[in-house]
């Protein structure tokens, strides 16, 4: 047989775990997880390389009603994904009611290519009503595989690398085999701060964040990194800050030690926070934050 590659792209609503599942399936933690919505944005690929195969696995954000031009952009990416896949797999979970957004379901349906229906977080839910929900699926998308799985477990997730493979085309690597991801390490300084805005603070707050690293100077033992936090308001700026910068410093504190432990360096990190009103809605500014490269 000769070598394999192709691309694998996780779909599937907010919250059932995509995130969790790429980190697992690529062996490191390119995506950031949290239980709020919407945590992820970009789509972003994480490449898994053998002898004789390339998996370009790609998280994507959460299928969604867009309410503002920020959440159309991310769509457009659950869109791309659903024609530019070999093989895709569509995350749901035990408590998830399988009407929500039905149109993409009718979409997964017209798949022409192999389809892994995962349902996830299996370890918090019993046997009859995993298999219950195992048979609804396989009525509702019968191409599909079905197959049982608990991502943050770690569970049956052998079972998915060999059906992925099993049914990857023949072809030559898409990346070079020492790649692990697509994105710059500057993309990743962004996440990890935007992580911790999702972390840390509450109500509507993290969806009118984006974080911009503004510069990024490596030295031979250091990493100098500079990032602004956008927010949509006035009031918005003196939350992130907080009394006495507080809760400023707590985010650049979490931050820094996460990044010294992704880029294995010693971290020097400055945050600023800057008023860009209406930014979710503006096409210049959103593609100044990368949203046109879905």
């Amino acid at each position: 047989m000769g070598h394999k590659s192709g691309f694998v792209n996780i779909i599937g609503n907010p919250n059932v775990g995509k995130s969790t599942l790429m980190n697992a399936m690529v062996g490191e933690k390119l995506s950031i997880i949290t239980s709020k919505m919407q945590t992820t944005r970009h789509r972003i690929k994480g490449i898994v390389n053998g002898e004789d195969f390339q998996i370009v696995y790609s998280d994507t954000p959460g299928i969604l009603k867009p309410a503002y031009k920020l959440q159309e952009a991310m769509l457009k990416s659950v869109d791309t994904a659903l024609i530019d896949a070999d093989v895709l797999l569509y995350v749901t979970d035990v408590a998830e009611t399988m009407e929500k957004n039905e149109d993409y379901l009718e979409k997964l349906k017209r798949a022409e290519v192999p389809v892994l229906i995962l349902l996830n977080k299996i370890d918090l839910s019993d046997q009859p009503k995993v298999m219950a929900l195992i048979e609804q699926w396989k009525v509702l998308v019968p191409q599909a595989e079905i197959i049982p799985i608990s991502a943050k477990e770690k569970f049956h997730l052998d079972y998915v690398f060999a059906r992925i493979l099993a049914n990857l085309p023949e072809g030559p690597a898409y990346f070079p085999k020492d790649e692990l991801t697509d994105r710059n390490e500057r993309f990743f300084a962004q996440e990890i701060i935007r992580e911790k805005v999702l972390l840390f603070y509450e109500k509507e707050i993290p969806y009118s964040v984006e974080v911009e690293v503004e510069y990024f100077k490596e030295e031979e033992r250091m990493l100098r990194i500079g990032a602004v936090i956008h927010v949509a308001r006035e009031t918005q700026k003196g939350i992130i800050i907080g009394r006495a910068g507080k809760s400023l410093k707590k985010v650049g504190s979490s931050a820094r030690a996460d990044m010294e432990e992704f880029f294995g360096k010693q971290v020097f990190l400055e945050i600023f926070v800057k008023v860009t009103k209406e930014w979710r809605d503006k096409e210049n500014l959103l593609r100044n934050f990368g949203y046109e490269q879905q």
